[in-house]
């Protein structure tokens, strides 16, 4: 799941770089947002950006975007936001990013969603970096690359973006863009069960039923398919019933028991 998009806090820092002017209205707007009073943070913030302020600015499109103390208007969320972005805001450059994916306010353009992702990618941002991944991956916007995909996908997944690591381990485990590499590939897994990944999940525990990277181990396989189908994934509903084909009841009330530790001790996170 990728992040949620909420407007920017304001630091001391950042305000001794504004305008005596926009500095206070964009903390008042902040104030007014706090308190759910979207409309006077819209006037506070719609100054401040008036004056220069990007974050501000990048603040103005996510009200246009959500229809936060304004009417709707992605056409004109998108206005804002690039307006921020081509000052070098790293949020609104990946929600510019997101919208000329999704379509949202502009024509779909995968080429301008890869430019403005990789604008935020090359600044560190994880979110980026694992769309920027997902676009050389596909070949949209970009001439498919995968090694330029393992590449933004391993930078996003250092940060700990779950669906990153999750696709790290697939591509490992599949050979593509890299060496096949069965151990990397449950590294990455592992990585990304913890933080509640089903699909990870899943195929950490189709791994342990073939034995590939870990040695053969039903009963961990059951459980992980458990966890995975316990939110949902149709995948591990069917690998789950499969594997426990192969097991004695001992065995499957085992590894029920372990998943339900599991779950009990990490919850579901995603």
């Amino acid at each position: 799941m990728r992040k949620n998009f909420y407007p920017i806090a304001i630091t001391f820092c950042l305000l001794l770089l504004l305008p005596v002017a926009a500095s206070a209205d964009l903390a008042k707007g902040w104030e007014a947002f706090n308190a759910k009073d979207y409309k006077t943070s819209f006037a506070e913030w719609q100054k401040s950006a008036n004056n220069g302020s990007r974050t501000s600015q990048y603040n103005l499109g996510y009200l246009y975007e959500k229809g936060l103390g304004v009417a709707q208007d992605h056409k004109k969320a998108v206005k804002w936001y690039k307006i921020a972005a081509e000052q070098g805001h790293l949020d609104a450059q990946y929600n510019l990013g997101r919208m000329y994916e999704k379509g949202y306010g502009v024509t779909q353009d995968f080429k301008e969603a890869a430019k403005w992702y990789k604008k935020a990618a090359e600044q560190g941002d994880a979110d980026a970096q694992y769309s920027l991944a997902r676009m050389y991956e596909d070949g949209a916007g970009v001439a498919q690359d995968y090694k330029e995909a393992v590449r933004w996908f391993k930078k996003a997944a250092e940060q700990g973006d779950a669906d990153a690591q999750y696709s790290l381990g697939f591509i490992y485990e599949d050979g593509t863009g890299v060496a096949q590499d069965y151990k990397e590939a449950i590294k990455w897994y592992r990585k990304a069960t913890g933080q509640g990944n089903a699909d990870a999940q899943n195929n950490l525990g189709y791994m342990y039923h073939k034995g590939r990277g870990v040695a053969q181990d039903h009963i961990a396989a059951y459980m992980w398919t458990e966890i995975a189908a316990s939110q949902g994934n149709k995948l591990a509903i069917e690998n789950k019933e499969i594997i426990g084909k192969q097991m004695a009841p001992g065995q499957i009330e085992q590894a029920q028991k372990l998943a339900r530790e599991w779950m009990s001790k990490n919850g579901k996170k995603k």
